[in-house]
């Protein structure tokens, strides 16, 4: 008997208690058809519901409701200027939810400092105000944006976003 990384090896089988579970996931694709984000946004909360049901995540109105908002604006802006086909991505565990969105546009958001004068372009201050984390980046398709949102606070009503200012 070998020990490798703190488990036991026997001979080519490794024995582990780790979990061998993985976290919720759901995709799905959508055309860019009219109705698209509020589409987005019953799957969501489909998928929430799934996620406290399973997972025993604490999520709470508000932070279910900071969820929506972040799909929804992901979602419009995938639709508005990817001129084809986009992917929405949720995956979710009891202490995590990342929303993911892939499109063709190999643009990548801009995020305008607040400015309440602005008649539009506050759909990534919104976001990055909501998630704990925000990411945009390249891929060979397009690009991937992705949204992430701690759910350690009793309830999930916890502001984990440290000092940034609010919206």
């Amino acid at each position: 008997m070998n020990v490798l990384n703190g488990q036991t090896v026997i001979g080519t089988a490794l024995a582990s208690l780790a979990d061998p579970v993985g976290p919720l996931r759901l995709a799905q694709e959508f055309l860019g058809a009219p109705g698209c984000p509020a589409e987005a946004r019953g799957l969501t909360v489909r998928f929430l519901q799934r996620l406290e049901a399973e997972w025993c995540a604490e999520l709470g109105d508000r932070r279910s409701g900071d969820v929506l908002l972040v799909v929804n604006e992901l979602v419009t802006n995938a639709e508005r200027h990817s001129h084809g086909p986009f992917l929405l991505e949720l995956e979710g565990t009891d202490r995590r939810l990342v929303v993911t969105v892939y499109d063709s546009s190999s643009t990548l958001p801009r995020r305008y400092e607040r400015d309440p004068g602005r008649p539009g372009g506050h759909g990534m201050e919104i976001v990055d105000a909501l998630s704990d984390r925000l990411v945009a980046e390249r891929v060979p398709v397009g690009k991937r944006v992705q949204a992430v949102f701690e759910l350690l606070g009793a309830g999930g009503d916890r502001d984990t976003r440290g000092d940034r200012p609010p919206v």
